[in-house]
C-alpha cells in the first residue's frame, strides 16, 4: 500500500506502512555478462571502487576509530537525503513507529515538520495535543530544541530530539513571521488522534472535519455523516468539510472519504516507473452523503491524502473549494522492508486528479479564495422598536408584537470565531436559497 504522509512527522505519525513489493534475488546465468542479466545497466565500478577507498581512508585516518556498520549507514542516509525530502532509510525504532502510526496512537509533541533554509518548520500541529494547545503555528521555526540550535541538522534528528517520553518536557525556541525567537514549554504526551469531528453548526447545516486520514477514517466518516442525518430529522441542508491543516495519511482512506460524497467517476490514479505503482481508483455508487450541498475548506496545511480528496471533489464539481492554496505534496511513498528489521521509505510514484492534474509543488486552488482572518464583533447597543413605544399601532393583519428582547446567552459556536467557516457558511446558505428559487 502506498504511503501518502506529507512530511517526517514529530511520531512519523501520519506514515502509512503497507504491503510493500518483494524483492527477488536471481542467479546470474553464467554465460552472461552483468550488463545483459534481467537489462539492468552495469555497476559502476569506478565509483564503487572510490566509495571503497573512501572508506578505508576514513577507517584508517579518522582522528577517532569508527567501526564498519556506522560508515555503512551512514553512506545508505547520505543516498536518501539526497533524492527527496519523503524518501528516508528507516532505523528499526523508526520502522517500529510507522507502523503503529496508522492506528491513530503515537508518543511526541503532535506536530508535522519539515525543513526550510535548513532550520526546522512547523507545517502544522495536530488538533488536541501538547503542540496545538501551546499555540504553535503552521510556519513557525524551530530554532532551537532545548537549547540546541536545529540549524544544520538533519529533519530526522530533530525529530529525535523532540521525542521522549509521556510527561517529559522540552522547550522549543520558534520565530514567527519574522519576528523575535521565543521559548514555548510543552510536555510530552501519548498522543491519541481522532481523526475525524462532526457537530451541527446550526439547524441543518453539518460540520465534518478530518485532522488526518488514518486506516479508519473512510468509516468514521460515513459514521459521522449517519449521525449528523439522524440528529436532524433525517437530511442535512448543507456540510461543511474542513481539511485545513490535515496533513495527509493513509491513500485507501482518501479514496473511501471521497466516495462517500460521490456515485461514480475516477477518484485518483498513480503513475511512476515500477509497475505496482500504476493504480485507479474510481467511485461506487453508493452516497453516503446523499447529495447534500457542499463546502471543503483547504489551506496550506492541507498536504497528500487531504488534497487527493480536494481535487476529487472539485474535478468532479461535486463541491465548492474554500480557502487558500494547498500544499502542493503530490508524490507516493512505499515502504520496502529491509533486513534486520529496517525499511526503506522510497518515493515510488506521483498522483494525479481525475482530470489529470499533478498537485506536485503546485497544490490545489481553492475556487474561492478566503484568507484567515481574526473576527471581532460589536457588542449591540440598547435598541427599542415601534412595538416598544407605548400607544403603538397593532399590525394590520392580525400578527403579534415583537418588541425588543434582552438576547440569552448563547453557547459560542465553531464560526463565530472562524472566519473562513463562517464564510462556508454562508454559501451553504445562499447555495440553499438559489436552489429553493
Amino acid at each position: 500500500m502506498p504511503h501518502l504522509s506529507r512530511l517526517t512527522s514529530l511520531a512519523m505519525a501520519l506514515a502509512l506502512l503497507g504491503s510493500a513489493p518483494q524483492l527477488l534475488a536471481a542467479e546470474e546465468p553464467a554465460n552472461l555478462p552483468a550488463t545483459a542479466v534481467n537489462g539492468k545497466a552495469p555497476l559502476p565500478l569506478d565509483e564503487l571502487r572510490t566509495f571503497a577507498e573512501v572508506l578505508d581512508r576514513i577507517k584508517s585516518a579518522y582522528v577517532e576509530p569508527v567501526d564498519d556498520k556506522t560508515l555503512l549507514e551512514n553512506a545508505i542516509k547520505g543516498m536518501l537525503s539526497n533524492l527527496d525530502p519523503h524518501s528516508a532509510y528507516l532505523e528499526p525504532e523508526d520502522f517500529q513507529e510507522l507502523q503503529e502510526s496508522t492506528s491513530g496512537e503515537f508518543g511526541g509533541l503532535g506536530i508535522e515538520v519539515g525543513t526550510e533554509d535548513g532550520f526546522v518548520k512547523v507545517v502544522s500541529p495536530i488538533d488536541d495535543t501538547p503542540a496545538s494547545k501551546a499555540g504553535i503555528q503552521p510556519g513557525d521555526l524551530i530554532v532551537k530544541i532545548d537549547g540546541q540550535p536545529t540549524k544544520g541538522i538533519s529533519l530526522m534528528e530533530a525529530v529525535d530530539k523532540m521525542r521522549g517520553k509521556a510527561g517529559s518536557k522540552i522547550t522549543l525556541t520558534l520565530v514567527r513571521e519574522g519576528g523575535q525567537p521565543f521559548d514555548v514549554e510543552l510536555v510530552r504526551a501519548a498522543i491519541k488522534v481522532k481523526s475525524v469531528k462532526s457537530q451541527m453548526l446550526e439547524k441543518g447545516y453539518g460540520y465534518l472535519r478530518i485532522t488526518q486520514f488514518q486506516v479508519n477514517t473512510g468509516e468514521e466518516v460515513g459514521k459521522a455523516l449517519a449521525k449528523m442525518r439522524k440528529d436532524n430529522g433525517g437530511r442535512l441542508s448543507g456540510l461543511v468539510l474542513d481539511l485545513r491543516n490535515n496533513p495527509g495519511g493513509v491513500l485507501q482512506a482518501a479514496v473511501e472519504v471521497s466516495d462517500h460524497f460521490l456515485k461514480k467517476g475516477l477518484i485518483v490514479y498513480t503513475k511512476g516507473r515500477i509497475a505496482n505503482s500504476e493504480l485507479r481508483f474510481s467511485a461506487d455508487p453508493a452516497d453516503a452523503s446523499e447529495g447534500v450541498p457542499l463546502v471543503v475548506l483547504i489551506n496550506g496545511g492541507s498536504a497528500s491524502a487531504a488534497e487527493i480528496v480536494a481535487g476529487a471533489l472539485q474535478d468532479q464539481k461535486r463541491g465548492v473549494l474554500m480557502g487558500t492554496d494547498s500544499f502542493g505534496k503530490g508524490s507516493v511513498q512505499t515502504v520496502l522492508p529491509l533486513n534486520n528489521d529496517r525499511a526503506l521509505k522510497l518515493t515510488t510514484a506521483l498522483y494525479y486528479t481525475p482530470n489529470g492534474r499533478s498537485i506536485q509543488a503546485q497544490g490545489i486552488v481553492p475556487d474561492i479564495e478566503v484568507a484567515r482572518a481574526k473576527v471581532t464583533r460589536e457588542k449591540d447597543g440598547e435598541t427599542f422598536k415601534e412595538a416598544d413605544l407605548a400607544g403603538h399601532l397593532g399590525n394590520g393583519n392580525g400578527g403579534a408584537d415583537r418588541p425588543s428582547a434582552s438576547k440569552k446567552t448563547e453557547e459560542p459556536r465553531p464560526q463565530d470565531d472562524d472566519f473562513q467557516l463562517g464564510q462556508a457558511l454562508n454559501l451553504l446558505k445562499g447555495l440553499n436559497v438559489t436552489r429553493k428559487n
